[in-house]
């Protein structure tokens, strides 16, 4: 039987090719044919493989679900291998160094030793000898579900190691069992490295060691401040007593400890006591939650008061303020936590300059503490004094003084911040006005020569809050300049120039300066004109030394070099900032450089060089001021009234033979004393200012021999505004040129003719010889404001002759 013949169209195929390969066509297919036309299959497996292996674009960067699942296959395993590998090759070690601590030792800039900071106290106890209520306390404040839990939370211990690795600070979540690790057996350094060490070490511990057994080394282990380590330390050095007879709230109070023991004892930082307290509560109210705590038994606990910290023989003196202080800023500044400083072996150099420090404790001595005879006076028994003096150029702190005797008096009177600093505040104002541009209300721009009616308890306009303050004495001053305001520490005009600026602007203005935004306090208001925020003596140092490099704000510094062993640790970055315009900061130098000349620091002339400055005295006299530099050295000296035995805050009326206490005496004295001797051998410098427009100093008043103008007794001379003569060598703590501002207080006894009526406030102030000496200066009245003897001294004027009603505000 013949072939049959092929289709139309087809072209003979060779009986030898393979069916799948197509021959070439002579002609093209018609449409028809080549819908009919069979397709070839795909090769290798089902539809669109083709299209996967030859995929463009983006998508030849996506990695196929093979290889993710080889790769997260290959992590499981490498993790897994790890974990074995560390646990076989990590073994529990010896104590660490930590159980028997070196000393840290504190140098003076120039190398000489001010202290070692002594050995470690540590007795331990066996875990039967302390209270199960004080064992519940330290669960309920660091590990509630220790006794159920296992050794080591992976959560928290990846959390820590990532916060470490990225710089986002340190951050426990550890159990108790990897904290004693951490105490016992390595280090407090926080390194992926330890971290990874603790792992191990406290997985291995938990599976060997009993749970009591962790607890008592934790317990004997942990650092509870006061250079206590372990319970029974901590025990004796906060309540005297063994632990076995530790409270339940006692025990509460030592577990608060743990989280951070510098901060937490309220006896040496007062101002911490609220955050202490909560956490105190946090820990009672954590054992009520366990049930360890009843509810009536938590509601009738009180809060133990720890006792007086006894500070070792060697940080006697000042030793021990200027070691607490260090270790203070160290901490603080996170450059090591106190628990790894605890551990001892730093030799670290401070920026101290021993002979300025010697300087200040000799001027402190001579010019306050051997005048005070507390068996005499009672009020001589509450007087305090703290002192900084810093380089304002680098920031450097070159002197403290913390107190009489560290061992004697524990709080450093140089770092607290329970004081109102007073009239202190007042140049903040000022140079937030500048800063800001700021005008009256009436639309005048701020400057030293503005005008501002200074009447006592003016009310203050513009304000959401009523305020009408009293200037100091209850003095009205008529219409004065913002400079004559400044040298009389005027509390209307300052009221209302807060006001004007806007208070939020003169609080980010003292920010900026180095005044801490969370001091106490420090609340937005008029009233904050009047300084009654809380900043330290340490605080206001900073913030006038950046007037004093004209609005550069360089952070301060105790620091030169923290060595242990052959390795160095890093200090924070110091970068000098402008944090006001130099016409702002300038500006408000001037008028403090006239405060000097002719206001209520003139006492500060004794020092011999050119100097800007302000005196402050708090509300009920707490406390007394003088803060003030020269171009290259800034110093504030605060003095405070405390009550020795019960700690409350005192005022100062009767103490060292004086009826009040004044910026203006006893802390310009100390100044100028510190300063004569620190700048020895340095020849006066003029300061260098650029002022803001407007700010010069108007022409000079007419000369004594023209005839002053006739006016209605009471109001202000055109001469008042005018920068005022310097007071002469015959009167050197006049005020202002006999006894005031020329003649008296303003103009011949106060505003012209005895300012308001005669004399001050009738006859020569309130009784007796003018407002305090003269327009508030302290000066000697010259017999036109009523007895030549005077009144009680002025609100930051010298010392004077009678008494006064005692004022319940602040200048």
């Amino acid at each position: 039987m013949s072939d049959q013949s092929p289709p139309p169209g087809w072209t003979p195929r060779d009986p030898d090719t393979p069916p799948e390969v197509p021959q070439p066509r002579t002609e093209p297919p018609t449409p028809q044919q080549a819908q009919q036309a069979p397709q070839p299959p795909h090769r290798g497996g089902g539809p669109g493989k083709e299209a996967r292996r030859r995929r463009t674009g983006w998508r030849r960067f996506l990695p196929t679900w093979r290889m993710v699942l080889g790769t997260v296959l290959l992590f499981a395993l490498l993790i897994g291998g790890t974990l074995v590998a560390g646990y076989l090759l990590v073994d529990i070690p010896p104590a660490n160094a930590a159980a028997t601590a070196q000393s840290n030792v504190y140098l003076y800039s120039d190398g000489s030793q001010i202290a070692r900071d002594g050995e470690v106290n540590r007795v331990n106890v066996p875990l039967s000898q302390v209270p199960r209520t004080v064992q519940e306390a330290v669960l309920a404040a660091e590990d509630r579900d220790f006794h159920s839990e296992r050794a080591v939370d992976p959560k928290a211990m990846l959390r820590a190691a990532w916060n470490t690795a990225t710089g986002k600070g340190t951050q426990s979540g550890s159990t108790i069992t990897q904290q004693y690790v951490k105490n016992y057996y390595l280090g407090q350094e926080q390194t992926i490295k330890r971290k990874a060490k603790e792992f191990f070490i406290a997985i291995k511990l938990g599976r060997e060691k009993s749970k009591n057994y962790i607890l008592e080394g934790y317990l004997n282990t942990s650092y509870f401040g006061r250079n206590a380590y372990g319970i029974q330390a901590a025990a004796q050095a906060y309540y005297g007593k063994d632990v076995g007879k530790l409270t339940t709230a006692e025990g509460a109070y030592l577990a608060t400890l743990l989280n951070s023991p510098s901060a937490f004892d309220v006896v040496s930082h007062p101002q911490s006591r609220p955050r202490a307290l909560a956490r105190w509560n946090y820990v009672l109210d954590g054992m009520v939650k366990k049930g360890w705590l009843t509810p009536a038994e938590r509601a009738t606990t009180q809060f133990p008061e720890p006792g007086k910290v006894r500070a070792a023989a060697g940080l006697s003196g000042q030793r021990g303020y200027l070691v607490e202080a260090i270790k203070d800023y160290v901490v603080d500044n996170e450059i090591l936590d106190d628990k790894t400083l605890a551990e001892g072996g730093y030799r670290i150099t401070t920026t101290l300059d021993k002979r300025r420090q010697t300087a200040l404790v000799g001027a402190v001595n001579d010019q306050m503490v051997s005048k005070l005879e507390p068996e005499k006076r009672g009020a001589d028994r509450l007087v305090r004094a703290g002192g900084v003096s810093l380089d304002p150029a680098t920031g450097k702190v070159l002197a403290m003084y913390g107190g009489i005797d560290y061992t004697k008096q524990y709080v450093n009177n140089a770092t607290r911040h329970d004081y109102q600093v007073a009239s202190t505040f007042k140049p903040f104002v000022f140079a937030s006005a500048v800063e800001n541009d700021s005008r009256t209300q009436d639309g005048r721009r701020i400057t030293p020569n503005t005008i501002y009616n200074g009447d006592n308890k003016r009310p203050v306009a513009g304000g959401r809050i009523r305020f009408a303050p009293e200037n100091e004495g209850q003095v009205s001053y008529g219409n004065i300049s913002v400079n004559t305001a400044t040298d009389l520490s005027v509390n209307a005009v300052y009221a209302q120039m807060a006001v004007d600026v806007g208070t939020a602007k003169v609080k980010k203005t003292a920010i900026d300066l180095g005044v801490p935004e969370n001091t106490p306090n420090f609340v937005p208001g008029p009233a904050m004109a009047l300084g009654t925020l809380q900043a330290s003596v340490l605080d206001m140092t900073q913030a006038y030394a950046t007037l004093a490099d004209h609005g550069r704000r360089t952070p301060y510094t105790f620091l030169e070099k923290i060595t242990k062993g052959g390795d160095t640790i890093s200090l924070p970055q110091r970068t000098p900032t402008q944090a006001i315009s130099r016409e702002a900061a300038d500006t408000t130098t001037s008028m403090l450089v006239s405060v000097v000349d002719n206001g209520t620091g003139t006492a500060a002339l004794a020092a011999g060089h050119p100097a800007a400055g302000k005196t402050g005295t708090g509300e009920l006299d707490r406390s007394a001021w003088f803060a003030a530099y020269t171009p290259d050295l800034v110093t504030v000296i605060s003095m405070m009234g405390q009550d020795p035995d019960t700690g409350t805050l005192e005022s100062l009326y009767g103490a060292l033979g004086e009826a009040r206490i004044g910026g203006g005496g006893y802390p310009a004295r100390i100044w100028a004393a510190y300063t004569k001797t620190a700048l020895e051998g340095i020849d006066p410098v003029d300061f260098d200012l650029e002022l803001q427009p407007g700010a010069a100093p108007p022409p000079p008043p007419p000369s004594p021999e023209s005839e002053p103008p006739q006016e209605t007794p009471g109001e202000p001379s055109p001469s008042t505004s005018a920068r005022p003569a310097r007071p002469s060598p015959s009167n050197p703590t006049g005020g202002r040129n006999q006894g005031g501002q020329n003649n008296g207080g303003q103009n011949q006894g106060g505003q012209d003719n005895g300012g308001p009526a005669n004399g001050g406030q009738e006859n020569g102030g309130q009784e007796n010889g003018g407002t305090t000496q003269g327009g508030e200066q302290g000066g000697t009245t010259q017999g036109t404001q009523g007895s030549t003897q005077g009144s009680a001294q002025g609100s930051d004027g010298g010392p004077a002759e009678g008494l006064r009603p005692p004022s319940a505000f602040l200048e």
